[in-house]
């Protein structure tokens, strides 16, 4: 059979795509893509928020179980005296140690030796170990550091010790403080106004979850941040305040708009990034007496 037998043996002729036609239908692609794509993004974000509520939220119940075995919530950190300084010396038991049997953490709890303290050799394999319940799906970062060489591991969850920007010590207002025993009948301005536990963003230079210092702690006192600000924008003229021994800093997130706390009465709510600074703050004062509005989204 010739080749013009083979091309028309059927009477016409058989033709394929123009390459105009192609540039046409690779566009009409190109854009439903990009139509696509945002929205697909955005169910993502949205199943990794559900899930980072569902992690505060266990952690929420757990200072409730913990408040009902013990008649008081967790100490926020756990050491002889203060002020607490983010550096590798002294006792620093932070709550996370304490609420371990709450979260499922059974041996990894009786692995750590809290007598010996945070830092000591015996429970740097436990400081290591990653806690699920503590990391946030959204958060894109390095939970061990980048200034990390002992491989201790951070979290996205802090509790609140302060309403303003001081360090962690006996006197702050918040629910989570050094040497604390809060009871819930103890909150003058009501669970359901008092934040527990809120998102934080790892510092490099964090100690990890087993560590009662900013790593575990954070106030109101400091706006909350967004990753992309706290670790992506240019170095700023003015010397970075994490590498202050007593700074303590805010609570941020990875979600758009704001970040999740869970609140002394168990409840979880979504706080906007755009809330107003000094409800913001009072949110963080178990006893200051002054009324608070809910600004959520």
């Amino acid at each position: 059979m010739n080749q013009a037998s083979s091309i028309y043996r059927d009477g016409r002729c058989r033709r394929g795509f123009t390459l105009v036609e192609l540039l046409v239908v690779i566009a009409i692609i190109g854009i439903l893509v990009g139509l696509l794509l945002p929205a697909v993004q955005a169910a993502r974000e949205a199943a990794r928020r559900c899930q980072c509520m569902n992690n505060i939220t266990q952690l929420g119940l757990a200072m409730h179980h913990h408040e009902f075995s013990t008649e008081h919530l967790p100490a926020g950190v756990i050491n002889p005296d203060g002020p607490i300084r983010s550096a590798e010396s002294g006792e620093h038991i932070s709550w996370v140690v304490q609420i371990l049997p709450f979260i499922e953490q059974n041996a990894l709890y009786n692995h750590f030796d809290q007598a010996a303290g945070a830092y000591a050799a015996v429970n740097r394999e436990a400081r290591q170990q990653t806690i699920p319940t503590m990391h946030c799906p959204s958060y894109p970062g390095n939970y061990r550091g980048r200034n990390n060489e002992a491989g201790i591991v951070s979290g996205n969850y802090a509790g609140c010790h302060h309403d303003v920007e001081a360090p962690i010590d006996a006197d702050n207002n918040g629910l989570l403080f050094l040497n604390s025993d809060i009871r819930y009948s103890q909150i003058p301005d009501g669970s359901t106004q008092t934040i527990l536990l809120g998102e934080s963003l790892p510092f490099a230079n964090d100690l990890g979850w087993a560590s009662g210092t900013r790593a575990t702690l954070r106030n109101t006192g400091t706006p909350m941040a967004a990753f992309h600000i706290l670790y992506q924008l240019p170095e700023q003229a003015e010397p970075d305040p994490s590498e202050e021994p007593l700074y303590v800093g805010g609570f941020g997130s990875s979600h758009p708009g704001g970040a999740l706390f869970s609140f002394a009465d168990g409840s979880t709510r979504f706080l906007s990034q755009a809330i107003d600074p000094e409800l913001f703050r009072r949110y963080g004062n178990r006893r200051d007496g002054e009324l608070t509005g809910w600004e959520t989204r």
